[in-house]
């Protein structure tokens, strides 16, 4: 019952920020600097994410090769803009490769 009222409160704070974004969207000035680091800052929270992710194994920091050369993959098809499904099954396939291969 906790876990419930936990995600639906989670679920109301992401839809009142998104709700005040669209609210508030004329009425706030934001500087040219700030406008122009937003992007930025976007990108860089998605990098940390992936970073995170890959590696990281659980609660421990792991170092490995398959899943930083899936993910590398999977970047190195997405700038040269091939279709999602493209990206996503070669970075899980040269992943799984490796590690069948027995490099972790």
């Amino acid at each position: 019952m906790t876990a419930a009222w936990v995600i639906l409160a989670l679920a109301a704070g992401t839809y009142g920020v998104r709700l005040a974004g669209v609210l508030l969207h004329d009425r706030l000035v934001l500087p040219d600097r700030l406008k122009h680091l937003l992007p930025i800052a976007a990108v860089t929270l998605l990098a940390a994410l992936v970073a995170t992710s890959v590696f990281t194994d659980g609660d421990r920091i792991s170092i490995g090769l398959a899943r930083p050369a899936g993910v590398l993959v999977g970047a190195v098809l997405a700038w040269r803009k091939a279709p999602f499904v493209v990206v996503v099954v070669a970075a899980a396939a040269v992943a799984a490769g490796l590690r069948l291969l027995g490099i972790r």
